[in-house]
């Protein structure tokens, strides 16, 4: 095609858009190696659009090549090439251009890819083939480009948008057309760069080819200039598909989408699991914790078909949901000890200030949003509060000790060591509240996503204001508040230790004292001024403009907290993060793993398994305020999360797909909770879900301290969170030989299976001689029965006054665990009522074992499982030792020690 015909169908393009756009879509510029077939072909390549592009394709700017740090034989391209002045730069000057302009065949960039020159990365192209022809036509025209005349990609449509093979090997072309600003379109196929998230799946090759491999799903990535396109590829794992697929019924959103991919896969999903595995599962899910004996035997009798909504909604009130879920949202934003030092004269303050400052907010279900808002523009000091002001009121905090929860919001997130730079709070912040790694930026075009360099240093902007600072800037009026604290406080001179620990002394005596604080920095002081220390009144002032991530334009200027828009940007109904991070994160506490994982990877390059399904949640999530427990009801409440993990034929190998639970390891707080849990005495065992004394899952930052440093070890065992940064890898949640030695051989472990406060201790003074019947124990069973008595009592005069029926229903539900817990009252009575010689009969055996059974594992053994354990019994003789041996065998299997 010749520049004339190029500029002619330029021209109709242009008359065919004063046309209604609905009858007429602008012509489409063929393949460039269609195009440049012909050895006479005359047309000029563009340098952005198809030079760039054909260099990426042939791996010239790759990691591994010229696009490395330290680029490869003495020629640096940008990596991926986004840097298209750089490159032209690369190219064209420099000590030995890789272009010449009089001897085209001799550029290097020619005579190297062809092998005519010595060349380490081998033949790349054929002299005479299309790609030369490109190369050579540029040349020839002067190898231009004009970095004011950057074009923009509008977007980039990829055919199909998803790709369902069949049962046999098969092989789809992909066709990518740019859509450029200025109404062009354009055939990339041969331009763009091809990978694939799974090769067993399905494999790509360089000119858009994918190769159906394994059953399964996977993505292929398409890339070219800023845009970069995921399309899902889907080969069934059975023939149950189509009219084919059972009837499964789909009760909620949820299910509704979940079936849509299902289906074309040819999975069906296991049914839904019984009472007693989803009532475990859901306690350690929402509240951390094992339902005790009880709980299990009442949730199983009752017959109410909405019990299960009842005990989510139960669970969500408890203590222990909010422990559970301030743990994760400390370790989302990196509540680390040893990052706090010295942020507060409070010695081992700052990390309990951080846990209970977000645990009051989750106890408040206050909206996500607004959560998040108290952290990202927290400030010490309000509008128009003097130095003094702020350190008095802080001083009175802790003289009259108040909560620092009652603060407004949460400055101890910017004072973190690890967290003073613009460019680590960027990175921070991108995984904490956005579950993106934009760290690649930093210094390249990321090669998952559209965000370029640029992008990075604009994007860091927003956090070079804030500022946490131990004193004020001599510059600032407040100096001179702090020098008079300090000057009445007669600690002036001595050096920093010794002069903060004198601080923390004159503040347990009652003093007003100075405090750190987070301030903000004058706006115009965060850009780096021209020739500095030189300025005067005719020179311009400085660009103030940034944008957030190459998104939204925002005149810094204008603001007086740099971070307002950008919060914002965060908070508005399309952003394409916020809601769908949080969400994700919480999808994968439930299943195993997130919509898109690892969680904190929400980029292009890793799209989501089900797109439509992190969709809709995002969506309502942000439609019902931001509300957590919401978020929780609509997962918990679908068939989806309520599967049974036992898988079927189809589903066997499903681990991304939610046809059924994934029996997964508990988080380290959890595992070494439960632990102590199933080895308590009844009275604490029957409180274990309202209180959080000695609970890891209550430890706020990551040295435990106190009662608590016993759970160090147990938890380094099983990857609780290092929090060094807000990367989701900082927590552990693979298996190891060390978990298993803990449980089996740690002392920790032994101890609570002979501690005198444990439930086999319990027994033991019941079975062997305690004298004398517990008179505590005797007035619980009594005030049991007039519980009982009392309750019946209600439900009849309820049913003769008409109440209405779910009164009724939570009345009986109320009655029914009762009389269980009465139940196991009577029991422990009664064999504290009985001689020695008669404690150990096989009525009592039997119930022991049951009872270990439903502390430990939340279900009844069956036959065979009460046959070997009342054997065991038999064989050891002693009751006492053969319940503490049957507890550490329960405590040993993985039934126990995982999430099903």
């Amino acid at each position: 095609m010749t520049c004339r015909l190029l500029a002619l169908l330029g021209l109709m393009t242009a008359w065919l858009c004063c046309f209604d756009v609905s009858y007429v879509v602008a012509a489409e510029l063929p393949t460039l190696d269609q195009r440049f077939a012909d050895e006479n072909v005359d047309e000029v390549p563009d340098f952005q659009r198809h030079v760039v592009p054909l260099m990426s394709r042939l791996g010239c700017n790759g990691r591994s090549c010229h696009g490395s740090f330290q680029g490869r034989g003495g020629f640096q391209l940008s990596l991926f090439g986004y840097d298209f002045q750089a490159d032209h730069d690369a190219m064209t000057k420099g000590d030995e251009p890789r272009v010449n302009l009089t001897e085209i065949d001799e550029s290097l960039i020619v005579a190297k890819p062809t092998d005519e020159y010595s060349h380490e990365g081998g033949e790349r192209f054929k002299l005479g083939s299309w790609e030369h022809r490109v190369f050579k036509n540029w040349i020839a025209d002067g190898a231009k480009f004009d970095k004011d005349q950057v074009a923009k990609l509008d977007r980039l449509e990829v055919t199909p948008a998803e790709v369902l093979f069949g049962a046999d090997p098969e092989q789809v072309q992909l066709k990518a057309i740019a859509v450029w600003a200025d109404g062009t379109r354009e055939d990339v196929t041969p331009l763009c760069r091809y990978t694939t998230n799974d090769g067993e799946i399905a494999d790509v090759d360089g000119d858009g080819v994918i190769s159906s491999g394994e059953k399964g799903d996977t993505h292929v990535i398409v890339a070219y200039d800023k845009a970069v396109i995921s399309v899902p590829v889907l080969r069934p794992v059975s023939d149950l598909t189509g009219a084919k697929y059972p009837q499964v019924a789909a009760n909620t959103k949820i299910d509704e989408l979940v079936l849509s991919k299902l289906r074309k896969l040819g999975i069906t999903p296991s049914p839904v699991a019984s009472d007693e595995e989803f009532l475990r599962r859901v306690n350690l899910d929402i509240a951390g914790t094992l339902p005790t004996p009880d709980e299990v035997r009442a949730f199983v009798a009752d017959t109410d078909p909405n019990k299960r909504h009842a005990k989510v909604n139960e669970l969500l009130e408890t203590p222990a949901y909010v422990a559970k879920w301030t743990t994760l949202l400390c370790d989302i934003t990196g509540n680390n000890d040893e990052q706090l030092n010295n942020v507060s004269p409070v010695r081992l303050g700052p990390s309990q200030e951080w846990y209970d400052w977000i645990y009051r907010r989750v106890e408040q279900n206050m909206p996500y949003d607004e959560l998040a808002t108290g952290i990202i523009m927290a400030r010490s000091r309000e509008s128009g509060e003097s130095y003094r002001e702020y350190c008095e009121e802080m001083s009175n905090l802790y003289r009259k000790n108040e909560s620092f929860a009652e603060r407004d919001t949460l400055t101890h997130y910017w004072a973190r060591l690890n967290f003073r730079t613009p460019e680590d709070r960027a990175i921070g912040f991108a995984y904490a509240f956005m579950g993106i790694r934009i760290q690649c930026a930093q210094c390249h075009k990321h090669p998952f996503d559209v965000w370029s360099k640029q992008d990075f240093d604009d994007f860091k902007t927003f956090f070079a204001q804030a500022r946490f600072t131990r004193q004020p800037r001599r510059t600032d009026a407040a100096y001179e508040e702090y020098q008079a604290l300090v000057k009445e406080l007669d600690v002036q001179g001595k050096n920093g230790g010794e002069m903060r620990r004198d601080i923390a002394k004159k503040l347990q005596q009652g003093k007003t004292v100075p405090f750190p604080e987070v301030e903000l920095l004058p706006t115009a002081a965060i850009f780096r001024q021209p020739n500095r220390g030189k300025r005067d009144r005719n020179m311009p002032k400085p660009d103030m403009m940034a944008n957030i991530l190459g998104e939204e334009s925002v005149d810094l200027s204008q603001v007086e907290d740099i971070r307002e828009p950008l919060m914002k940007w965060l908070r508005s109904e399309n952003n394409p993060y916020f809601a769908k991070s949080i969400v994700n994160r919480v999808w994968a506490v439930y299943f195993n793993v997130g919509i898109v994982d690892p969680v904190d990877d929400l980029s292009l390059g890793n799209p989501p398994s089900n797109g439509p399904l992190l969709d809709y949640l995002a969506e309502g999530f942000v439609k019902n305020g931001y509300d957590m427990k919401w978020l929780h009801r609509e997962i918990v409440g679908s068939d989806t999360y309520q599967r049974t993990w036992k898988p079927n034929d189809t589903n066997r190998m499903d681990y991304r797909n939610f046809s059924r639970a994934i029996p997964r390891r508990l988080p380290a707080e959890v595992a070494y909770d439960i632990v102590n849990q199933a080895t308590s005495n009844d009275k604490t065992l029957e409180n274990y879900a309202a209180t959080l004394e000695d609970r890891a899952m209550s430890i706020p930052g990551t040295s435990p301290q106190g009662k608590a440093r016993n759970a160090q070890y147990a938890l380094q065992v099983f990857g609780r969170s290092t929090r060094d940064s807000n990367c989701e890898c900082d927590r552990s949640m693979e298996a190891s030989l060390l978990q298993t030695v803990y449980l089996q051989n740690d002392s920790e472990v032994l101890k609570r299976l002979t501690d005198n406060g444990g439930w086999v201790a319990e027994l033991e003074k019941e079975i062997n001689g305690n004298p004398g019947v517990d008179q505590q124990l005797e007035r619980r069973v009594e005030q049991g029965r007039d519980l009982i008595k009392s309750g019946q009592q209600r439900i009849a005069k309820m049913r003769q006054n008409g109440a209405k029926a779910e009164a009724i229903q939570q009345a009986v539900k109320k009655l029914a665990a009762a009389k269980s817990r009465l139940e196991v009252l009577e029991r422990q009575l009664h064999r504290q009522k009985l001689p020695a010689a008669e404690k150990s009969t096989p009525n009592d055996i039997a119930s022991l074992v049951e009872e270990a059974y439903l502390r430990t594992l939340s279900r009844l053994p069956d036959a065979e499982e009460k046959t070997i354990a009342e054997r065991h019994f038999d064989e050891v003789g002693n009751p006492v030792d053969g319940i503490r041996d049957l507890m550490w065998a329960l405590v040993n299997t993985k039934e126990f020690i995982v999430n099903h």
